[in-house]
């Protein structure tokens, strides 16, 4: 049976991760990055597509743990099983890694006599390649062309081969443990030298707490907002900085439906969100990581920019399915890479100048090339803002003017002028005017074209009567001043129109959709939270914070939001954990945090 997307918890070493089910399954895991294949598929498929379940052994007592938790201030599980004869407690993780990824599940008796089973079913390339296993040394090694898994358990137990799976069998009494630790490395290689699984955990549990200490977060909120870094922190790709937008590919946005794609990489629409998140929570190094991501991967043609990248910055991210996964719910097709690469989003240039703005007004030092590269992007942006594009959501129909991008275009501009106004020394300085005059001409463009005055709303896109959530940043990035009219209509338009339950999607999907797509998708979290900062933006707090804890409440047992939301269901919905999501969580608590204190004492009341 699938289980609930919500069911899942994230564990991972900062280049990769994997979902461990409230059933003592871990049903996806890619190695050794973020976008490897995934040598368990069993959330795109089923069992024989690669899971490794460690439960009681009594079906009654073993079906879904009890209870379970993060370690306060880490990305350490805790499941408990309560049953008959006892308790015990599995404690999953993956070590920050040295050499090479390691799975370290530990049984451990809490009380009682608990008997346990541990079912482990490797199937590399997304669940495709069945390995062929063998002993050695004790240990089992799994080999199928580059990818090669070591398996051993300490103490060792009771442990055989059954259809083409790995099974062990032990009981725990109190205070005993047993560890399991699954060792990943390329085929061609020698073993890496074999953790010592206790002493991983201390480490590890020292690590993250060494981590959240750094937050400087102090406001309201604060399990939360510490749950959303510690994801986005999960979702960093280590060695380069880049944030992938989510854990897994092709949960899908309607269950049973085809709106599945694959977000293990990194979009620049996401770029100033999360920037902004890490620098006002203290978070400097994060911070400087993601700005030399973002350098690195725009640097080139500014022809060329593209919406989203590899996690190490790659530029091909060619899609394609994979027809012998059945899909989450039967949600197929099951695709990896992302064809989105390849579309024109204009407002990518302003996002990428927005962050870099933002970078030096919040006093990281600037590289003179950087500027170089604004000003190579602002070159090509003046020339083409005036193109249809597919927009932020990354829509499959026809190109459009898209409201939201020509706003990104005018913030490409301003924040060019604001810098050169804040240091008339830089290069560039004397095409400030030209910047000026292009600010002005987008920014009458959008308001002539994209308004409707009849409905005193902005539209999706020049000449439509559809709305768009992306709509509720205008006054967030400077565009028009909160308590501007045609802001405030905006905002009561979307809520009133693209609202759900409270919650907000982030367009129409009916009739015939501007995304050329059939079905329909759930509510778009991060937009949802962009409400709640445009609510309080136009002087309405209380409403605000009622749609922030609403939000709160979606969140899985464990902190963790996927992209969206089915308030009729009561179902998350599309990739999982999505960084937007939890990006979005941070900044309006952010918000939030603002407003109370300036309000002073008591203002929580």
């Amino acid at each position: 049976m699938t289980q609930p997307i919500e069911d899942y918890a994230l564990i991972g070493d900062l280049m990769t991760s994997g979902l461990v089910g409230r059933d003592g399954s871990l049903d996806w895991l890619c190695l050794p990055r973020f976008d490897s294949g995934a040598c368990f598929a069993r959330l795109l498929g089923d069992e024989e597509n690669g899971h490794w379940r460690i439960a009681p052994l009594d079906a009654a007592d073993g079906e879904r743990c009890t209870r379970r938790a993060y370690v306060d201030g880490s990305l350490i599980l805790e499941s408990y099983w309560e049953t008959d004869t006892g308790t015990v407690k599995v404690i999953d993780f993956m070590p920050q890694r040295d050499v090479a990824p390691d799975v370290i599940r530990i049984v451990e008796g809490v009380s009682g006599r608990v008997r346990m089973g541990s079912t482990l079913r490797l199937r590399f390339d997304y669940g495709h390649v069945v390995p062929w296993v063998r002993r050695s040394d004790g240990d089992r090694v799994a080999v199928a062309g580059p990818d090669s898994v070591w398996f051993r358990s300490e103490p060792p137990v009771r442990t055989w081969g059954e259809d083409n799976s790995t099974r062990s069998q032990f009981p725990v009494t109190a205070g005993r443990r047993v560890a399991f630790v699954l060792t990943w490395h390329a085929s061609h290689e020698p073993r890496p030298e074999p953790v010592d699984p206790f002493a991983a955990l201390e480490q590890s549990l020292a690590d993250w707490r060494e981590w959240t200490d750094r937050c400087r977060y102090e406001g309201p909120y604060r399990e939360a907002v510490t749950r959303s870094l510690i994801t986005l922190k999960a979702l960093t790709y280590a060695p380069t900085g880049g944030i992938a937008a989510a854990a897994t590919t092709s949960l899908p946005e309607e269950l049973g439906g085809v709106r599945n794609w694959d977000y293990r990489y990194c979009w620049l629409r996401d770029s100033t969100l999360t920037l902004g998140s890490l620098l006002s929570t203290g978070f400097l190094d994060e911070a400087l990581a993601w700005r030399a991501w973002l350098l690195r991967a725009v640097a080139g043609d500014p022809a060329d920019l593209q919406i989203m990248y590899g996690i190490a910055g790659e530029r091909r991210i060619p899609e394609s399915e994979l027809p012998w996964l059945r899909g989450y719910a039967s949600s197929a097709p099951v695709r990896v890479g992302n064809a989105a690469v390849d579309q024109l989003q204009l407002d990518v240039y302003g996002e990428v100048l927005d962050s870099l703005y933002l970078a030096r007004a919040s006093g990281i030092p600037s590289e003179h090339h950087a500027w170089r590269i604004q000003l190579a992007l602002l070159d090509f942006l003046e020339q083409n803002w005036h193109r249809p594009d597919e927009g932020l959501w990354e829509v499959r129909g026809p190109r459009r003017h898209f409201v939201h991008s020509k706003v990104m275009a005018w913030v490409a501009a301003d924040r060019a002028v604001r810098t050169l106004e804040r240091d008339p020394s830089m290069a560039g300085a004397e095409d400030v005017e030209r910047w000026r005059a292009m600010r002005d001409e987008v920014h009458r463009d959008v308001c002539a074209r994209g308004y409707d005055p009849e409905r005193g709303t902005f539209t999706q896109y020049y000449g439509s009567r559809e709305l768009d959530a992306a709509t509720l940043l205008i006054p967030r990035v400077g565009f028009l001043p909160p308590d501007d009219p045609r802001v405030v209509g905006t905002v009561d338009a979307v809520r009133e129109e693209l609202g759900r339950s409270g919650l907000v999607r982030r367009y129409s999907t009916e009739g015939p959709s501007v995304d050329g797509l059939p079905g329909d998708e759930g509510a778009f979290l991060a937009c949802s939270f962009w409400l709640a900062d445009a609510l309080h933006l136009t002087g309405r707090p209380k409403e605000a914070r009622a749609l922030f804890e609403r939000l709160l409440a979606v969140r899985n047992d464990v902190g963790l939001l996927a992209e969206e939301y089915d308030p009729v269901a009561g179902r998350q919905l599309g990739n999982f954990p999505q960084a937007f999501s939890h990006v979005g969580l941070v900044n309006t608590a952010l918000t939030l945090a603002r407003e109370e204190a300036e309000a002073g004492p008591g203002a929580a009341g």
